[in-house]
């Protein structure tokens, strides 16, 4: 469903037809669902369906059609699927949206700022759902996007349905989560499924597009899917896991899977998958705790997580995007009205504090 972002709470809006945040700088109507809206009809009964209708406005019915003008969130603009590429697992697509040169916006705009997303409309139904492009949008106007197809997600289903040369309606650049240079010195990013998006386009700008990278900040991803062949495509991975493994002082990359039976994964040979969810371990190891953990076990000494790094003067974040379950696991549930809630998880038995954990 899609949920609205106030100034007053962050709520959670679905990434890829399923998970994603939308932060305050964001105000979005909600679409009648699990909202305000929901909430009258089951109370009030059938006139409720009329009231939340009007007060509660579909941003898809809402926002108007401009063909001529610069991209906005502020409505719809027509886009051309200028590709469509099948990935080892059959439910996802690699797909390329174009934006008309007369809609360009100036890319050197905060708004451009990772990580960001786009509404995409699916005008059959006239529902819309955020989706984030994996290296931003080129000076062309070029946006390549993972889509998978959900049973319950309409977008998504409809989007596979697209062939190159159609047309379809997008609206944004939307951020969902503000980074700013040199706030960070580490920044660890823990995904499942197509949750890997936003730090896909994340590390892209920082690391990836850059001849040499400015940022100091060191970058972790761990990456959790089901099985080899529902990993990220080798075009999505590949560039990920070499720079890596070139630069390992500015990017560390784990994948996990949760069996290996089936096929393998074209890129990812065997012995660079780890059998098993993200856990504490996986975290510990990430931020270094774990090669304390022997010199606690026998003096007892204890560390401070909650100064976010282990009392060694490093300012960590953490980001987390995935399926509820893998969330909950790892940083606890979010809050009421879809807000950040409480850290919990695995996180919250490690210390760590709101200030620190940020969930997409």
């Amino acid at each position: 469903m899609l949920r609205s972002a106030t100034s007053l709470a962050r709520r959670r809006l679905p990434l890829h037809g399923s998970f994603r945040h939308v932060s305050t700088q964001t105000q979005t109507p909600s679409a009648p669902g699990r909202s305000g809206s929901t909430a009258l009809l089951v109370g009030l009964g059938g006139s409720a369906v009329i009231a939340s209708y009007f007060l509660w406005p579909d941003p898809s019915r809402a926002a108007p059609t401009k063909k001529n003008a610069l991209l906005s969130p502020t409505h719809f603009t027509p886009v051309t699927v200028t590709s469509t590429e099948l990935c080892p697992d059959p439910n996802t697509r690699l797909m390329t949206l174009t934006v008309p040169r007369q809609s360009i916006p100036s890319l050197q705009e905060a708004a451009f700022e990772p990580i960001w997303s786009v509404y995409i409309k699916d005008d059959d139904i006239q529902v819309e759902r955020p989706f984030t492009p994996l290296e931003g949008m080129d000076s062309e106007g070029r946006m390549k996007f993972w889509v998978k197809r959900y049973e319950k997600g309409e977008v998504g289903r409809w989007l596979h349905s697209k062939k190159p040369g159609d047309h379809i309606e997008i609206r944004g650049p939307l951020k969902t989560w503000p980074w700013k240079e040199e706030e960070w010195d580490e920044v660890i990013m823990v995904s499942g499924g197509t949750g890997i998006t936003p730090f896909c386009q994340l590390i892209h700008k920082e690391l990836l597009s850059q001849p040499t990278p400015n940022s100091k900040t060191r970058f972790t991803l761990l990456h959790s899917s089901r099985r080899p062949t529902e990993l990220p495509p080798s075009e999505m991975l590949k560039p990920i896991m070499e720079y890596s493994q070139a630069h390992p002082d500015k990017l560390r990359l784990s994948l996990f899977v949760d069996a290996s039976d089936g096929p393998s994964h074209p890129a990812v040979p065997s012995s660079s998958i780890t059998v098993g969810r993200i856990g504490k371990v996986a975290i510990e190891r990430a931020t270094g705790l774990e090669k304390n953990s022997w010199w606690q076990r026998v003096f007892g000494a204890s560390i401070d997580t909650r100064s976010q790094d282990g009392g060694r003067g490093k300012r960590i974040m953490f980001l987390v995007c995935g399926p509820d379950p893998m969330v909950s696991a790892i940083a606890g549930p979010f809050g009421r009205n879809f807000s950040q809630g409480e850290v919990g998880g695995v996180l919250g038995e490690l210390g760590y504090a709101g200030d620190s954990v940020w969930k997409l």
